[in-house]
């Protein structure tokens, strides 16, 4: 510790370089990663945080709600067996603007039965009344302009609701979500009627060994965490941001072991004399390791507090999550990286012979 401090403070501009690329690096890697999270929280949030645990789809809509079709029989089938634990979903995307208003904003309509489990939490204002034309909607909407009041118009079949709540986190692909009872549903779908009535899916609230019970000839079940990774560019979305994330860490790890690698061949004479002194291997080894730490753990303090606080001054509109979980864990790994890219330094350190260094074969 005390070898490795003196030459920070020795060499401030030097380490103080070093410490800026460090610090620039995991401020990009945990911003990539915050904006990745913040992505996949746009497009799915309002399955993600929906109570079920498993979806009931038709067997060949490859786990997609909107390709699926469940019919009335096979609904009443299901909550026979499940009873509350099954609630009928739908969903589908459209475009509203306000009453006699010509911007226009794209929503996800999801169906939703009066006091079912999938009932969402207000952030603002109170749930819709039964048979009347109150809606509860994402809080997307608010930043779009729209209030609590507010009478929105379906631009497809021109139907009029009052929005009467607001919700949070509560988007699917990218749009936010207008929660609609039954009556409300059928009014932006004419197609319905009660004698033919259809459904995308299922939702079950229940134990995974309810599921594996599951056994029904033209229908499949899907636990939430697939029904997510299918919904429309999801997984192509995170893949692509998951490869530049994996990539950051890679280029981090090589440039820092190039750093410090050249770093420790300019002190090569300084490890010899070292040496030649009585200093041992391990004691080198852990200054060095010692040294990489300290900038490593400063590095990553100053570029945590530079995410949040860009994070804090980002418009509400760009989708940017980054939990203090997510960010300790993209730390470590961060660490962790650089202190295996320390092992040429190190390994350069050990075979580094006290008399060639100081010039005594000359």
């Amino acid at each position: 510790m005390f070898l490795a401090w003196r030459e920070i403070k020795h060499s401030k501009l030097r380490y103080a370089l070093i410490s800026l690329i460090m610090i620039m690096i995991i401020w990009l890697v945990l911003f990539v990663t915050g904006l990745a999270n913040g992505l996949a929280s746009d497009n799915a949030s309002a399955i993600k945080e929906s109570p079920a645990t498993y979806y009931v789809l038709e067997k060949d809509s490859d786990n997609r709600i909107a390709r699926s079709t469940i019919t009335e029989e096979q609904w009443q089938d299901m909550q026979t067996v499940y009873g509350k634990k099954a609630v009928p979903f739908s969903t589908r995307m459209s475009t509203i603007s306000l009453e006699k208003g010509t911007e226009k904003t794209d929503i996800a309509y999801f169906l939703l039965e009066p006091d079912s489990f999938q009932k969402p939490t207000l952030s603002s204002g109170k749930f819709a009344k039964e048979n009347t034309n109150e809606i509860v909607v994402d809080q997307k909407l608010a930043r779009n302009g729209y209030k609590l009041g507010d009478i929105i118009e379906d631009t497809t079949t021109n139907s009029q609701f009052k929005i009467s709540g607001f919700t949070k986190n509560q988007t699917y692909s990218h749009s936010g979500v207008v929660f609609l009872s039954p009556t409300q549903w059928k009014e932006i779908n004419p197609v319905s009627s009660k004698n033919n009535t259809t459904y995308n899916t299922v939702a079950l609230s229940i134990s995974e060994n309810e599921a594996e019970k599951f056994n029904q000839k033209e229908l499949t079940i899907a636990p939430k965490n697939e029904i997510v990774q299918n919904i429309p560019g999801y997984s192509e979305e995170q893949g692509s941001l998951t490869m530049m994330i994996v990539f950051l860490y890679i280029i981090a790890a090589f440039v820092l072991t190039v750093f410090f690698y050249v770093i420790t061949l300019q002190k090569m004479d300084q490890f010899g004399m070292l040496k030649a002194l009585g200093a041992k291997t391990s004691y080198l080894a852990k200054s060095l390791l010692t040294q990489i730490g300290l900038l490593s753990i400063l590095s990553l303090i100053i570029g945590n507090g530079l995410t949040y606080g860009v994070a804090a001054i980002l418009p509400e509109s760009m989708p940017f999550k980054l939990s203090p979980l997510t960010a300790v864990l993209s730390s470590l790994l961060f660490l962790a990286a650089t202190l295996i890219g320390s092992v040429l330094s190190l390994y350069k350190v050990a075979k580094v012979d006290a008399i060639e260094a100081i010039g005594g074969n000359n």
